[in-house]
């Protein structure tokens, strides 16, 4: 039997126009095995959590280069949550001060990543933390 593909919804929340690493960090995972959906730019907390419903992901992870940081991934999770959503695997990554990364974990984005981090890093995080996750649901 073969192992069913990691779904990840990579999302461009607010008014950000940049998306450069999002669609590198989108590919990479693409050639990691993952199964990847884009949303595009300036997508609403809203959009991208009905997003995430549709495609029933595993994992969402936002890009943010704007400064928003603070205000739009909290509203992401809640409306995740809003959906049942609360499950999936939060994480993201763009211009995030360390403070800032911290107080987003303490929300429940798992991993934040940095400028310059290797896609490969990512990849792999998302991999074992995943693992990680299916393996404690299936001692449950």
């Amino acid at each position: 039997m073969t192992q069913r593909k990691i779904r990840v919804l990579v999302a461009k929340p607010g008014l950000d126009g940049h998306d450069r690493g999002a669609k590198t960090v989108a590919s990479a995972l693409r050639d990691h095995g993952m199964e990847v959906i884009y949303t595009g730019l300036h997508q609403t907390p809203e959009a991208i959590a009905e997003i995430a419903a549709q495609e029933d992901v595993d994992v969402v992870g936002l890009s943010i280069l704007s400064g928003a940081h603070m205000a739009l991934f909290p509203r992401v999770r809640v409306e995740l949550e809003k959906r049942g959503m609360g499950h999936v695997l939060l994480t993201g990554g763009g211009i995030i001060p360390q403070d800032d990364m911290a107080a987003l974990e303490t929300q429940g984005y798992t991993k934040l990543f940095g400028p310059g981090t290797p896609t490969e890093a990512i990849a792999k995080w998302i991999t074992v933390a995943m693992a990680e996750r299916l393996k404690n649901e299936g001692a449950q």
